[in-house]
C-alpha cells in the first residue's frame, strides 16, 4: 500500500484547510458588506456584536 500523499504534514494540512476556509469567508463578507455601503470599521464592529467580544456596560 502506497504512503499518504499530504501537502505540508499529516497535522499541517488540516490546520491549512480551516486558515483556508476561514480567509475565504471572510473575504466574501467583507466584499458583500463594503457593496452595501459599508466601512471596515463596521464590518468589525458588527462582527464584534454578533460574536459577543464587545461590552454591554457603558461608562458615565
Amino acid at each position: 500500500m502506497p504512503a499518504p500523499v499530504y501537502i505540508i504534514s499529516r497535522v499541517a494540512d488540516p490546520i491549512f484547510a480551516v486558515f483556508i476556509g476561514v480567509s475565504a469567508a471572510a473575504l466574501r463578507i467583507n466584499r458583500e458588506e463594503k457593496e452595501k455601503g459599508r466601512t471596515t470599521q463596521e464590518i468589525f464592529q458588527i462582527a464584534r456584536r454578533r460574536l459577543g467580544l464587545t461590552s454591554t456596560a457603558k461608562s458615565s
